[in-house]
């Protein structure tokens, strides 16, 4: 008989996990899976888990567990949710932490007032790496492709939720990406960007934060948007701000909300 699981469940725009505490659960979410956890009818439902634990040298970590029960090397949304998680479990309402994650350490700041708080997250270095054209189903797509710790294929232009619930699927599990791929659909307009985000494991999103940070780097270097100051993505489910540094380094802001808590058994 499984014991039961203590979970919060968190969101980013709409892009909900569950966060459990991998020192007293990891067998418990390894028993019941991901996928069974994930589900929306017969589980508690949301795009993911987020398992936060402590690395080797002690520093807060981040494992990210997808719907389908793929690992991703990073999710910028849940990223915000546990920092936002280690604050309620601090009692603090304000927070500077670096986080481990599979693509690195990436720091955090954040702000809290009750079970909401606003984030701001070091990103480290998001990097456009090169162009591609793939013909598939009768259509010649032109992605431009980024890395912010996890690989994105990028779209220009005026895309529906429909388009991309068509195209984003075709791409992601494109021989071309042997691992796969997140697919972000962008229309860019003045200081401002519109996303719709097919997420690999997953499928649409109402949020994807390392999605918005790609297509910002990618827009600016394209020159499709000003080449300084900050850049406001429009998600589903909200906006995020970006700031692509000349440096390099790319900073996200954007809120994360602990919606409840529970027991499954």
């Amino acid at each position: 008989m499984p014991r039961a699981l203590r979970f919060g469940k968190y969101e980013g725009l709409g892009n909900d996990f569950i966060v459990v505490d991998e020192d007293s659960s990891a067998d418990e979410v390894a028993a019941r899976g991901a996928v069974a956890l994930c589900d929306r009818r017969f589980g508690i439902g949301a795009d993911g888990v987020l398992l936060v634990t402590r690395s080797a040298d002690g520093v807060p970590a981040m494992k990210v567990l997808n719907a389908d029960g793929s690992n991703p090397e990073m999710c910028g949304n849940g990223l915000r949710c546990v920092a936002l998680h280690l604050a309620i479990l601090r009692g603090v309402d304000e927070l500077a932490i670096t986080v481990s994650t599979d693509a690195g350490l990436r720091a955090c700041k954040l702000t809290r007032q009750g079970d909401q708080g606003i984030v701001s997250v070091d990103m480290g270095e998001v990097r456009s790496t090169g162009k591609q054209t793939l013909a598939k189903d009768g259509e010649t797509h032109t992605l431009f492709l980024a890395d912010a710790g996890n690989p994105h294929a990028i779209l220009f232009g005026s895309y529906t939720r429909a388009d991309a619930e068509r195209i984003g699927p075709v791409i992601e599990k494109d021989p071309s990406f042997p691992k796969g791929t997140n697919v972000e659909f962008a229309n860019v307009h003045d200081a401002r960007i519109d996303l719709i985000v097919w997420e690999r494991g997953v499928g649409i999103t109402l949020a994807c934060g390392t999605g918005a940070c790609a297509t910002a780097v990618v827009a600016r270097e394209q020159g499709l948007i000003a080449p300084t100051g900050s850049i406001k993505v429009a998600l589903l489910g909200g906006e995020l701000t970006i700031d692509p540094s000349p440096t390099g380094r790319t900073t996200m802001v954007g809120p994360a909300r602990r919606v409840f808590v529970g027991d499954a058994t």
